[in-house]
C-alpha cells in the first residue's frame, strides 16, 4: 500500500457519509490532513456532527457538514447540492466519496412493520446508487466511491435482516455500477470489516455488543479484533492511483475471520 507522508500528498475533497460516527468518522480522521477538505454527512444529531467536525479540523483538515436523510431520492439530492452550496464557494470535485450510513433497524425480520423495514431498505440498499448518480457531476476521471459493508449481508446474523438485506443489494448495484463507472475512469468498490463496536452494532444487540465484539476477537485466526486502522488505510490505498484498476470488489478487513468450518 502508499506510505507516502502527508505533506507529500496532493489536497483531496472527500465526501463521507455517516461520517460523524464509527466505521465513517475513523475513515473521515485518516483523511484529516492539512490541504484536505471533508464532507461529512448526517441525519440527525446535529450535536455529534459538530463533535465531529470539530475533531476533522483540530487534525488540520477543512470540514463542511451536510444535513441529509438518505432515505429517499429527494435526499440523496439534496446531498449533492449540499456539498455545491454556495458556502464552499463552487461546487466540489470530489476525489473520493465513502458511503457508510446506515439505518440500523433491528429486529426478526417477520416482526419487522413494513414501514420501517422499506425506510431501512432505503437507506442501507438503495442509497448507493442514488448518491452516485446524484454526484456523478462532481465525479472525475480518477474519483473513487467506496461502500462500507459487511458480513449480514451474506450471512444470517440475528436481528440484522434489514441492514443485511440492504447491505446485498447494494453490493450487487455496486458490481452494476463498476460495470458503468469504469469506462469514465471512476472506480467503485467495497469494504467489509470484521465485527466492530459501533451505535449499529449496540442497536442490533443491545448489553450484549460488548460480549459479541469480544467474542469475535478471541475467534479471530490473526489473534485479536479488527481496528480502525485496518480499514481506514485500506480505504487509502483503495482511493490512490496504486489501486487504478481495483474495480467492483469486496475487500473483506477481517484477518481471516470465516476461512475455516
Amino acid at each position: 500500500m502508499t506510505t507516502d507522508e502527508p505533506g507529500s500528498r496532493p489536497p483531496r475533497q472527500i465526501l463521507v457519509t455517516g461520517g460523524t460516527r464509527g466505521i465513517g468518522l475513523n475513515i473521515a480522521l485518516e483523511f484529516a490532513e492539512p490541504g484536505n477538505t471533508l464532507f461529512l454527512n448526517y441525519a440527525h444529531d446535529a450535536a455529534r456532527a459538530g463533535s465531529a467536525a470539530d475533531r476533522i479540523r483540530r487534525a488540520g483538515a477543512t470540514c463542511h457538514l451536510v444535513q441529509a436523510d438518505l432515505g429517499s431520492a429527494e435526499g440523496c439530492r439534496a446531498l449533492a447540492r449540499g456539498v455545491e452550496t454556495a458556502e464552499y464557494g463552487k461546487a466540489a470535485a470530489l476525489d473520493l466519496v465513502v458511503h457508510g450510513a446506515v439505518d440500523a433497524l433491528a429486529g426478526p425480520l417477520l416482526t419487522l412493520e413494513d414501514e420501517a423495514l422499506v425506510q431501512a431498505l432505503m437507506v442501507n440498499g438503495l442509497s448507493l446508487h442514488r448518491i452516485t448518480r446524484a454526484l456523478l457531476p462532481q465525479l472525475q476521471r480518477g474519483s473513487s466511491i467506496v461502500f462500507v459493508t459487511s458480513t449480514g449481508g451474506k450471512r444470517v446474523v440475528p436481528n440484522y435482516a434489514a441492514i443485511g438485506m440492504g447491505k446485498a443489494l447494494s453490493e450487487c448495484a455496486m458490481r452494476y455500477l463498476a460495470g458503468e463507472l469504469a469506462p469514465l475512469g471512476i472506480r467503485i468498490n467495497a469494504i467489509s470489516p470484521a465485527v466492530t463496536d459501533t451505535d449499529a452494532l449496540r442497536q442490533v444487540f443491545g448489553d450484549q455488543a460488548e460480549r459479541v465484539v469480544q467474542q469475535a476477537a478471541d475467534a479471530n485466526p490473526s489473534g485479536r479484533g479488527v481496528e480502525a486502522a485496518d480499514y481506514t488505510r485500506l480505504v487509502r490505498w483503495l482511493a490512490s492511483p496504486d489501486a487504478a484498476f481495483i474495480q467492483g470488489q469486496v475487500i473483506a478487513v477481517n484477518g481471516g475471520s470465516g476461512l475455516t468450518a
